[in-house]
C-alpha cells in the first residue's frame, strides 16, 4: 500500500463555492444550542471562519477562538474576521486550556480518527450549563463516497491512491448519545437528510472538490495529467449516479447532530 500525506491541502475558495448548503446545518445546530450569554467559546475545525463569524454575531460579548490544522483555512479566517482569535491546533491531541461555555464544531470530526476518545476531556472542560455541540456528515455510504473509494482502489489508481479514501470516522447518533450521556451530559442527538439542488454542470464533482476529494487531489499533487484524468473518470461516475434535471442536480446529504449539555 502506498503511503500518502495524512493531511489534505485545503482550498478555502473551492470550499466556499457551496457555502450556502454547507452552512445550513450549522444554522440548524445553533437553533438547538441552549446557551444564552456564554463568556468563552471554541470552534473546533473552524475552516475559513464562515461559521465562526455566525457565533460572533449571535454572542458578540463572548471570547471566541477558532481552531484548525490548515494554515490555508486559518489565513482566510483571519482575513474574514480579524476580531476573532484563530489558532492552529491538531484535534487528535487538543486539550482545553481552561473552561468553556460552548465547545462547538461543524463538519470536522469525520477527519479526526478517534475523536470520541477526546470527549471526556472536552466534556470535563464545560462550565455548569455549558454545551458541547457538533454536526458531522453521515453520508459515507452514498454514491459520492462509494464510487470514489472504488475508483481509488481500481487497478489504474491503486498504486497511487490505494488505501487513501476511507470511510469517515463517525458514529451513529445513538452511539454519540450513549458516549456523552455516560459522561453525565444531557444529550439531544438526531439526523437530517438534506436534498441540495446544486446548479451547473458536474455539480457534485464541484462539491467534492472542496471536501471529499481533498486527500486525492493532495496525493496527485502537481501531476496535472493524472489529476485531469482522475477527475474525468470520477465525474463520469457522478453524472450517472446524480443526473442533472430541470431543478439542477439533486444531491441527498445526511447530517448527524449532537447537542450535549452539562447539568
Amino acid at each position: 500500500m502506498t503511503t500518502h500525506a495524512a493531511t489534505p491541502v485545503w482550498d478555502p475558495e473551492q470550499y466556499l463555492r457551496h457555502s450556502g448548503p454547507r452552512t445550513r446545518p450549522f444554522h440548524d445546530l445553533l437553533a438547538r444550542v441552549p446557551v444564552h450569554d456564554p463568556a468563552r467559546i471554541v470552534d473546533l475545525g473552524c475552516g475559513p471562519g464562515n461559521v465562526t463569524t455566525l457565533l460572533a454575531e449571535r454572542w458578540p460579548r463572548a471570547r471566541i477562538t477558532g481552531l484548525d490544522s490548515s494554515e490555508e483555512m486559518l489565513r482566510q479566517a483571519r482575513e474574514r474576521a480579524p476580531g476573532i482569535d484563530f489558532a492552529w491546533a491538531d484535534l487528535t491531541s487538543w486539550v482545553p486550556d481552561g473552561s468553556y461555555d460552548l465547545i462547538i464544531s461543524s463538519a470536522t470530526f469525520q477527519w479526526v480518527r478517534g475523536h470520541e476518545e477526546s470527549f471526556p476531556a472536552w466534556a470535563g472542560a464545560l462550565t455548569p450549563g455549558g454545551v458541547f455541540a457538533f454536526t458531522v456528515p453521515g453520508n459515507f455510504g452514498e454514491p459520492s463516497h462509494v464510487l470514489l473509494h472504488e475508483l481509488c482502489e481500481s487497478g489504474a489508481w491503486r498504486g497511487r491512491l490505494g488505501g487513501l479514501q476511507r470511510p469517515g470516522h463517525v458514529l451513529t447518533p445513538a452511539e454519540y448519545l450513549e458516549r456523552l450521556a455516560g459522561l453525565g451530559l444531557t444529550v439531544d442527538a438526531w439526523e437530517t437528510t438534506y436534498v441540495h439542488a446544486l446548479p451547473g454542470e458536474d455539480a457534485v464533482l464541484d462539491w467534492t472538490k472542496g471536501t471529499t476529494l481533498r486527500p486525492v487531489l493532495t496525493a496527485l499533487g502537481d501531476d496535472e495529467e493524472a489529476t485531469s484524468r482522475f477527475l474525468a473518470e470520477y465525474g463520469a461516475l457522478l453524472r450517472e449516479a446524480y443526473p442533472s434535471g430541470r431543478h439542477g442536480t439533486l444531491f441527498p446529504f445526511r447530517r448527524i447532530f449532537v447537542v450535549a449539555r452539562r447539568g
